[in-house]
């Protein structure tokens, strides 16, 4: 492991606090060092208060900030002194833990301080770090953990056995150093959970991390074979079908839309491929606090993932059972992750944040497990410990707690023609209520996912006309969300006008082409994963010259409502399939990239008016701009219009024309 410490960049910092989080970035831009939010770090520092007295306060981090983008606003600063006092304590609930940490904070506009806030006050350093490094983990996740870290690390690193987090840790700590030489000491091993160093100087304390990690490190590559490619033939359109009928069914389960990724990676095929993933899988995570994301073990995938699934809710009702107090609630039956033995790994989640979440924790398990199976077998905490981190009471306690979750959250949401105007407002508004939301459109820059739009979970360059290249983009989405709820078809463009005595053909086939048949072509492919979807609708973009066409719009006018009909006879055959199927006609929405300033300009000195006043020559005498029709979009395709289809809104700010 790369020791990143910059003694130009650690000068700069102005002050303890400021050098504490510099030094905490470094540890948290390691993923195999911490994963989203893993991992504590704290400086001890002086704190002054209102009456200008120095009082000693730990800065340690705090809840909800992660050591990759921490500031100094995440340390908020506790008494030391009644830290250390509770540490001395015989006996302390968590909850009442928490409590005392609110109260002993000098700041109290500050957040929670870390649950491990008593232990780094203990440790007599001025700073503490604290990892969860995968290799550190992985050695101690041996039949012969114990023996191997002490063998590597010799006297200079205590190996302590693994206890709850919290005020129970801190007094094992306490209680295991009452002797010990600390200028002698480099780190503290807590087995199945994690890595701590210390020391005055933050540097050291860093290098500390970082060296004992890379011995770990070494240890661990003395034996790990290098990961190879599995082949892996499917029939494509039938895996995919067989993910949306799974989330369809997890999202029964859970109570609500759930989403669903197939990872298909080296790494996720090795795993899958191996004769005893489905024993693997269920053994155990890399570290206890994983749990808490993705459940203590994973879902085995044969065949029938409905199935599959459904067995996994058995197993787990039965673990609950097995170790579950009367003060207990049962968290939801659907995992997070699980192996499709022969294909990858299976991850579900609530969200698209929530998902590269629980892919993060998985991709780093596999590897470990790989490599602790060539030191003796992957050996993690039995399901008891498991348990009690899951359901620990300050876990359970959120569970209490009413957070309202956004509308659309793990709602899958394709938007075509995404890249500017109506179909970009469309996407932002989407995101905005929670959905995963797909962009495609052909003046994206890549074919595969990326993130030229920071709202969209995933952007696609895609050509609509291209009936192929459309196919392998579905394949590509549902692959990683697991269906398609929601669909704004809204890919068009305005042909160059003329009249139809004048108009060439292939001006009209393009416009026919991109303006009705992709539409088609879109409904097509898209219609096996709506039927499987979530409240699924699909919303049409199309045009007030449906309504009331004008001269020298025929090729545009005419596709448009051919497009229109079609809505209405999707409408009228997906109604028993439950998909919703509405239109909107907007018009006069100047904001988009037909609507430059010389066109507004020519189009108001035509009328003799000036630009304003013809952007606002409606009934209702408003300007209309793409978010506009963004809004209706998105009611349109929300259960308040539920029992809505076959409808067509225009959103003109009222055309005389239409009414």
């Amino acid at each position: 492991m790369k020791n990143l410490w910059n003694k130009s960049n650690a000068a700069a910092c102005n002050s303890v606090l400021d050098l504490r989080v510099y030094s905490s970035r470094l540890l948290g831009a390691e993923p195999s060092l911490v994963l989203h939010g893993g991992g504590n770090t704290s400086v001890k520092a002086e704190f002054t208060n209102v009456f200008s007295e120095s009082v000693p306060a730990l800065y340690v981090k705090g809840s909800g900030w992660d050591l990759r983008t921490i500031k100094a606003a995440g340390f908020p600063p506790v008494d030391l002194d009644y830290l250390r006092r509770l540490g001395a304590l015989a006996d302390l609930s968590d909850t009442d833990m928490m409590r005392q940490l609110r109260l002993a904070l000098l700041d109290p506009a500050g957040p929670t301080p870390s649950v491990e806030a008593i232990l780094h006050a203990l440790i007599p350093c001025k700073y503490v770090d604290h990892t969860h490094a995968d290799a550190v983990v992985t050695l101690s996740n041996t039949p012969n953990g114990t023996e191997l870290l002490q063998d590597l690390f010799g006297d200079e690193v205590l190996i302590l056995p693994y206890t709850m987090p919290g005020f129970v840790l801190a007094r094992q700590v306490a209680d295991a150093t009452l002797n010990v030489d600390w200028e002698c000491l480099k780190g503290i091993v807590l087995l199945h959970h994690g890595i701590f160093t210390f020391h005055e100087e933050a540097e050291q304390s860093y290098s500390n991390m970082i060296n004992l990690v890379s011995m770990a490190e070494k240890r661990l590559a003395t034996r790990s074979a290098s990961l190879r490619p599995i082949s892996h033939r499917g029939v494509l359109g039938q895996e995919e079908l067989a993910l949306a009928k799974l989330r369809k069914a997890a999202s029964l389960l859970f109570g609500a839309a759930v989403l669903v990724q197939w990872d298909k990676s080296d790494t996720a095929r090795e795993f899958a491929a191996l004769e005893n993933a489905d024993e693997l899988i269920q053994r155990g995570p890399l570290t206890p606090d994983h749990s808490i994301h993705t459940k203590p073990f994973g879902a085995v995938f044969r065949g029938n993932l409905s199935s599959d699934l459904a067995q996994f809710a058995e197993l787990y009702r039965a673990y609950f059972d097995s170790h579950c107090l009367s003060e207990h609630q049962i968290l939801d039956l659907v995992p997070r992750f699980g192996v499709w033995l022969g294909k990858g790994m299976i991850y579900l989640a609530a969200n698209a944040k929530r998902l590269q979440i629980v892919r993060d924790i998985s991709t780093h398990t596999l590897s470990a497990i790989q490599k602790a199976e060539a030191f003796g077998g992957w050996d993690a905490l039995p399901r008891q410990d498991l348990f009690a981190v899951e359901y620990w009471e300050l876990e359970q306690a959120k569970l209490k707690s009413h957070h309202l979750k956004p509308e659309m959250e793990g709602m899958v949401a394709l938007v075509t023609g995404a890249a500017s105007g109506i179909g970009l407002a469309t996407v932002e508004s989407l995101a905005a209520r929670g959905a995963a939301v797909v962009a495609l459109d052909v003046a994206f820059t890549h074919s595969e996912g990326s993130s030229e739009l920071p709202s969209a979970a995933m952007c696609l360059q895609v050509d609509v006309t291209d009936e192929a290249a459309l196919q392998d983009a579905i394949y590509s989405v549902v692959r990683q969300f697991g269906g398609i709820d929601l669909l704004v078809s809204n890919a068009g463009s305005f042909p160059r006008g003329s009249l139809l005595a004048d108009i060439d053909e292939s001006t009209w086939q393009k416009s026919l082409d991109l303006n009705l048949t992709a539409h088609l072509r879109l409904l097509r492919c898209c219609e096996p994963y709506l039927s499987e979807g979530h409240e699924p609708a699909v919303v049409f973009v199309g045009s007030k010259n449906v309504l009331a066409p004008g001269p020298g719009a025929g090729a545009y006018s005419v596709a448009k409502s051919g497009m229109t009909q079609m809505m209405r006879i999707a409408a009228l055959e997906l109604g028993k399939k439950g998909i919703r199927c509405n239109a909107v006609h907007p018009n006069a929405v100047y904001d988009t990239a037909i609507w430059t300033k010389e066109v507004l300009a020519s189009r108001a000195a035509h009328y003799g008016v000036s630009v304003e006043d013809y952007k606002s020559a409606n009934v209702l005498g408003t300007e209309l701009c793409s978010q506009d029709v963004a809004e209706v979009i998105c009611a349109l395709l929300s259960d308040r219009f539920a029992k809505t289809t076959g409808a067509q809104v225009p959103v003109d700010g009222g055309n005389e024309r239409v009414i």
